[in-house]
């Protein structure tokens, strides 16, 4: 869950009121702790602050800290404890123990999986699906990992130790680690040193021998390059190698049910086949789309914006071609079959989705596809070694003018040079304290002399005025040289430009009897690539698309879509290739309907 550098929303000292609550939440949910420990974790007199943080995905989190340190967080009404206070009381928790190289993937954001599980002498901890537990490391009871047990320890033993062991939520060397001093787990010897067994394969060793195991662990698995040795290390590596095997064959196993479900496409209906990509794009739409500050979410809005962005490369979802034929009904089998959303008339004749049951094994457990139509990240092609798209910078720069150069010829300025305002806002001062004109009876005001007459004055003006506020002279003279603009994009030398840089243009225009189109020009200037765009749009809004060459303009090109679609080209450039809104023309002749999304 933390894998990725969350938001923070808040953050505040905490109340009395709260600070008893906070206590009693945590002797609820941990009783083996006692009312000393408990004083020690929190403590009345020392300034605890409430931390409420979004998490990349948007799941809302509260964290309590401790002298810079995050020792609890709350997600979904239940409390978890962070590794610094499991480190500082070890036994709070049920543990599983695993190898030192599954930590790496756990960091990573993967879960535990039983291969990886070390069974000590003693057996597994009794846990029950979503109890709460730790994960440690072989030779260091300090905890490396928290989560929640996703099987029973009877379930394990069961399923000959296959399969998701623990769901992590919290790990050594995440983001909610570096909140905190980022101290490094202490080291606290394992008591179940001997007698160690992995999926079921007991190792009897002593305690000398399997230092020499840790050693030699990493060696043999990545050379892969060692003579005979002694036989405890040879069962160590094949450990490890069956860690690793196991977790291989898993991958393989769901590439290879893909593979199975498009062998089977054949032998299907076309109704069937549109009916399993509807629910695919659905759970990989709440799983990885959804966030539940959005929620209520209409309906239409959850279709058009997130199972659309969900489906697969070159398939194309159509709720007419399936069985459902209309998304309320489609809708309605989700609600009452899977319990997955629950929908409702919010307004006459319009549907919402208000909840959606995050904890629904088939969701929680559902494995996003990583190639799907939806713009994951803004990249100007979905081809392969493609850099994704960032846009430009754009800097407003001042050209010296032929009337303005006698003003700056004392900076060394001529004619055409090219400055930014601030060092125009500079060279104008500098000229103003050089030839002493600021005003001794008012420092406000700047007195005009022959050549600041030329060059700011009309000549109606001449007789007239006699002095000029600061910033009256700066306006007047940036008003008078020629304006340009700069633009950089990642990577590329600097473009200078005269005269103002054109916005992307969005507009409506009617075709036929009572037919709207989409109008969108000068994406070029912006280097954005108007056949993607188009192809983006296409998927979105699911209308077609073409490409007109635009008369007397050369290489450019104009992006025309059936209906009024401007509230989605506004989103595209806005959020996805983050455009800013001043450099987009037309946003305003959106729909109504778009407006209030």
């Amino acid at each position: 869950m933390f894998a990725k550098p969350f938001r923070v929303k808040s953050n505040t000292v905490i109340k009395g009121s709260d600070r008893r609550k906070l206590k009693a939440d945590i002797s609820a949910a941990f009783p083996s702790l006692s009312a000393d420990e408990l004083s020690e974790l929190v403590p009345n007199k020392e300034e605890i602050n409430v931390v409420k943080i979004y998490a990349h995905k948007g799941e809302a989190v509260t964290l309590y800290v401790l002298h810079k340190n995050p020792l609890f967080f709350e997600l979904e009404k239940r409390l978890y404890p962070t590794v610094y206070v499991l480190w500082r009381y070890p036994a709070l928790l049920p543990t599983l123990r695993t190898w030192t190289p599954v930590l790496q993937k756990l960091i990573g954001g993967a879960d535990l999986m039983l291969p990886g599980v070390v069974v000590p002498s003693s057996g597994l901890p009794d846990v029950k699906r979503g109890d709460c537990c730790a994960v440690t490391l072989v030779n260091n009871r300090a905890p490396v990992a928290v989560g929640t047990a996703a099987v029973s320890s009877a379930e394990m033993h069961s399923s000959g130790m296959k399969g998701r062991g623990v769901c992590v939520v919290h790990t050594y060397m995440d983001n909610l680690w570096a909140f905190g001093d980022k101290s490094v787990p202490p080291s606290l010897p394992d008591i179940e040193n001997d007698g160690q067994r992995v999926n079921g394969d007991e190792f009897e060793t002593d305690e000398e021998e399997e230092e020499e195991e840790e050693k030699e662990e990493v060696e043999t698995c990545v050379e892969e390059e060692r003579s005979a040795g002694e036989m405890v290390t040879d069962q160590v590596c094949s450990g490890i190698e069956e860690l690793t095997l196991a977790e291989q064959k898993e991958e393989e196993g769901e590439k290879g049910n893909e593979e199975e479900e498009e062998n089977q496409d054949d032998q299907k209906t076309p109704q069937e086949i549109m009916d399993a990509l509807l629910v695919q794009c659905f759970l990989h739409a709440l799983k990885s789309k959804v966030k539940k500050s959005e929620l209520p979410l209409l309906t239409s809005t959850f279709l058009r914006n997130h199972m659309f962005a969900c489906c697969p490369n070159g398939k194309q979802l159509d709720i007419k071609k399936s069985s459902y034929k209309k998304l309320s009904k489609f809708l309605q089998a989700m609600q009452q079959q899977h319990n997955l959303v629950r929908v409702k008339e919010l307004t006459k004749g319009v549907e919402s989705i208000v909840e959606v049951d995050w904890k629904n094994p088939e969701l929680r457990y559902f494995n996003v596809l990583e190639e799907t139509g939806g713009e994951a990240a803004p990249v100007q092609d979905g081809g392969e070694g493609e850099t994704p798209y960032h846009p430009p910078e754009i800097t407003t720069l001042y050209s010296v003018s032929a009337r303005l150069e006698p003003l700056f010829l004392e900076a060394n300025k001529r004619k055409g040079a090219i400055l930014q305002p601030v060092e125009v806002r500079n060279i104008v001062t500098e000229y103003v304290k050089k030839n002493e004109l600021v005003d001794g009876n008012n420092k406000n005001y700047v007195t005009i002399n022959p050549t600041l007459c030329d060059c700011l004055l009309e000549k109606s003006e001449y007789q007239e005025v006699e002095s000029l506020k600061w910033d009256d002279l700066f306006s007047r003279t940036l008003r008078r040289m020629q304006e340009c603009y700069q633009v950089v994009f990642p990577g590329q030398t600097p473009m200078i430009k005269k005269g103002h840089i054109e916005p992307i243009d969005i507009s409506v225009a009617s075709r036929g009897s009572n037919k709207k189109v989409t109008l969108i020009k000068n994406l070029e200037v912006y280097c954005l690539d108007p056949a993607v765009v188009a192809t983006t749009l296409q998927r979105r809004v699911q209308a077609s698309s073409v490409l007109q060459p635009i008369p007397g303009a050369k290489d450019k090109v104009l992006v025309q879509i059936q209906g009024n679609q401007i509230h989605q080209v506004g989103s595209l450039l806005l959020d996805h290739y983050q455009i800013p809104r001043k450099y987009i023309q037309g946003l305003d002749k959106a729909l109504k309907g778009g407006k209030k999304k």
